[in-house]
């Protein structure tokens, strides 16, 4: 059987690594490391890696209809024991260097934006809108993609027109909040709010648009429960923001500001954060954890 270490590296990120397995192939691994505050902490979250590919394996397949994507196999020869269950064999792709972020509520650094100017990425939004609140419809707010250790830059529709051409950018916002829309839809009805989620598209041989990297993952989406719902707080929810919210709490005793790194996370951080990653991924699909990979 082949191992990873025949497969060379070729890129390596706050979470995910790349490895070369042929001209038309890669293998994307996912690790159980968790970033926060542009800080790849020393703590892991057990099986984080294999619920975000199990996750990204089925928002692949129901949304194939809508759009290509790069997926080619979870389970293959190719894929090495070792990873099995957390790497997928995915086309090589030329990748769009722009983050395709979809919003449908007002959070994060969307709140922020719009409490400076009344607008998120440009687009103007109403006045008075509260943490949390749901938007009048989804709106396009894409950023610029970060090399590691440092932070996206939310950028303007016109940014990304002049940076790709008109008619690529209006593909990418138009794709972009289609598939927010069938995927929040879908949440929905499985009890989840899909608050706002980043996709990453490159394209093919042909030049047309291919979802690749991960995709609709608690690490690249906030989503929420929806019966706990309330707008005016900051959200319980599924994502590492609990993660978050520990570091900058007392018991934490981590000064952000001083440019240290994060201590390492309790056993209770470590226990309640996994429990959310799989809450995410059993409610959202409808399949239970203990069952991946088939």
């Amino acid at each position: 059987m082949v191992a990873l270490a025949e497969y060379p590296l070729i890129a390596a990120g706050k979470v995910r690594q790349l490895h070369a397995v042929d001209d038309e192939h890669l293998l994307l691994v996912a690790s159980d490391r968790i970033s926060a505050y542009d800080h790849v902490l020393d703590t892991p979250i057990p099986d984080k890696g294999r619920v975000l590919t199990a996750m990204s394996v089925f928002w692949f397949e129901l949304l194939a209809d809508l759009v290509p994507n790069h997926l080619v196999a979870a389970d293959d020869p190719r894929i090495p024991g070792e990873v099995r269950g957390r790497a997928l064999l995915v086309r090589r792709l030329d990748m769009v260097p722009v983050e395709c972020v979809a919003r449908g509520y007002l959070t994060g650094s969307g709140l922020a934006d719009y409490q400076r100017t009344g607008a998120v990425c440009g687009v103007p939004l109403p006045d008075g809108l509260v943490e949390s609140a749901a938007l009048p419809e989804p709106i396009f707010t894409p950023a610029t993609k970060a090399e590691l250790g440092a932070h996206d830059e939310n950028v303007s529709f016109a940014a990304v027109a002049a940076q790709e051409g008109e008619q690529r950018a209006a593909e990418l916002r138009d794709l972009t909040l289609r598939i927010y829309r069938r995927a929040a839809e879908h949440a929905r009805e499985r009890g989840v709010v899909l608050a706002d989620t980043k996709f990453e598209f490159g394209t093919g041989a042909d030049g047309s648009l291919v979802l690749g990297d991960e995709v609709l993952t608690p690490d690249s989406s906030r989503f929420w429960p929806a019966d706990q719902y309330r707008p005016g707080r900051v959200q319980p929810s599924f994502d590492k923001q609990y993660v978050r919210d520990w570091l900058t709490s007392a018991e934490s005793g981590w000064d952000r500001a001083a440019d240290v790194p994060p201590p390492p996370l309790p056993e209770h951080v470590v226990a309640a954060t996994r429990d959310r990653y799989v809450e995410a991924y059993e409610r959202i699909t409808g399949h239970r954890f203990a069952d991946w990979p088939a």
